[in-house]
């Protein structure tokens, strides 16, 4: 008969440890230099990109990447690794564990790899989401962006193939998800709270409703989240489409109007643009949540208001 209430004990134990593996959490900063963790040098990538547990994703067009890529990488965009929901009419939303698993496996990630992402040109956030989504997947520390992306490693001096030569799976068993992706519900309960900033990664003229997102189709209502702050993602990255240094990062964060030691809940138009921004809040070291339905969600759900500002 003792074996009843044993067995009743790991069943709530079970039961608490899967709720709480599925209630988002917000993603922390790395320690001890929160920055230092997410990005790596072209010098560094010249020196471990043969290591064999190294995976480097292209992000970018398939035509630029027969033309030139680092030599070894996989090319790979949003779609590859994130999914549309089509009953509440989402795109680029994160995929189920299983789904993602086979995805990063079919690009040659494996159980241990250090994955490093890059864009080719321009495509930053849409790297960055993919950075993101890595994290998610439970990679943390071993997933990184290489700074500057392709350009920067050419201005560095180092090679570039010019192949489309099909790359090896690699042997992922699992992933184990860090869910820090919270829904419009979670979003309007922390509105107003103290210690909590909702970001709009938007441009600002979005965020003021002087445009409307979405499509002529379907669009978006005019405005933003209320009590949301502006910080559009490319007011934080410079000609070169690197991440300002920290004093620059910590002036536009304040002017802003959000706290030091704030959790930072970003959105945007649909969950990309806002991995850019979060992608600063990291490295300045604020516990960070992405709305993945952004503004494309919000907008569809009227029981939610929106507001405007003048800019």
């Amino acid at each position: 008969m003792r074996r009843l209430p044993i067995l009743l004990a790991l069943l709530v134990f079970a039961s608490r440890t899967a709720l709480a593996q599925a209630l988002p959490q917000a993603l922390p900063p790395a320690a001890p230099d929160a920055r230092a963790s997410l990005f790596v040098s072209p010098a560094w990538l010249s020196q471990h990109r043969l290591d064999p547990n190294v995976a480097v994703l292209h992000v970018g067009a398939p035509a630029e990447f027969a033309a030139a890529h680092i030599p070894g990488a996989r090319l790979v965009n949003v779609a590859d690794l994130n999914v549309n929901d089509t009953t509440r009419k989402l795109s680029v939303e994160m995929p189920s564990a299983d789904a993602l698993r086979a995805r990063l496996a079919a690009r040659g990630v494996g159980q241990g790899s250090r994955v490093v992402v890059y864009f080719a040109k321009d495509m930053v956030y849409q790297t960055t989401r993919i950075l993101f989504t890595l994290f998610y997947a439970g990679f943390g520390e071993r997933a990184a962006l290489l700074d500057g992306g392709l350009p920067a490693w050419v201005a560095a001096g180092q090679p570039v193939a010019a192949d489309t030569l099909p790359s090896e799976p690699g042997l992922l068993l699992s992933v184990h998800v860090k869910n820090f992706i919270v829904d419009a519900a979670y979003v309007n309960s922390m509105r107003g709270k103290a210690g909590v900033s909702i970001v709009d990664a938007r441009d600002s003229v979005f965020y003021v409703g002087a445009r409307q997102g979405g499509s002529p189709q379907a669009p978006h209502r005019a405005g933003h989240i209320p009590g949301a702050k502006s910080v559009p993602w490319t007011s934080l990255y410079d000609g070169r489409l690197q991440l300002r240094p920290n004093a620059e990062l910590v002036r536009i964060f304040a002017t802003a109007g959000i706290g030091a030691g704030d959790v930072v809940i970003a959105y945007c138009h649909t969950g990309q643009q806002a991995t850019a921004m979060l992608l600063a809040a990291r490295a300045l070291g604020h516990p960070v949540l992405l709305y993945d339905g952004s503004f494309q969600d919000w907008s569809a759900r009227t029981e939610y208001p929106v507001e405007t500002k003048p800019d």
